[in-house]
């Protein structure tokens, strides 16, 4: 049961509540007190921060790649499955859920963001098996970007065939 503190009312106020106008001032009063606070300005930081540091590990890996002797195009590909296979294991030993809840959209850097956007429902539906947990769930969260992302081509395609007859 909910205790009530310093004036704000609990959900069994609001909902006890007959007067319709009371009870949406009870209802914004318990909503404003139920909302947590943030900080726009340390929110930013914070993404600024983890999604500069990914990117630094990739600008690492890249150079990395071409001390090896690679030239710039295969390691950019290098890095690329380096740091899928990094965010792979991070999903998988749920360090990279912990930095997207410290970072928010810092997290969501397109390649590392995208690993595990695909790997996260394969992890939690492995329980039901292979066809019906893993096979069925794994593009929960990335199969409507790939979907809208080839969709949308294909319109910007045709769009741009139009103009290129005319």
């Amino acid at each position: 049961m909910q205790e009530k503190d310093s004036g704000n009312p609990t959900i069994k106020e609001v909902l006890n509540e007959t007067d319709e106008e009371k009870k949406k001032e009870k209802y914004n009063e318990y909503v404003a007190h139920m909302t947590p606070k943030n900080n726009p300005f340390l929110n930013c930081l914070k993404a600024f921060l983890v999604g500069g540091a990914i990117c630094t590990v990739g600008e690492g890996f890249r150079q990395f790649y071409m001390y090896l002797g690679s030239d710039e195009e295969l390691a950019g590909l290098y890095t690329t499955i380096s740091l899928v296979l990094l965010s792979v294991l991070l999903t998988g030993l749920n360090v990279y859920q912990k930095l997207g809840q410290f970072s928010g959209a810092g997290s969501i850097v397109p390649i590392t963001g995208f690993a595990n956007s695909v790997v996260s429902p394969a992890i939690e539906f492995q329980a039901e098996g292979q066809v019906f947990g893993i096979g069925c769930k794994i593009f929960t969260i990335a199969g409507p970007v790939i979907l809208y992302g080839i969709f949308s081509s294909f319109l910007l395609g045709v769009v741009y065939w139009i103009v290129k007859m005319v």
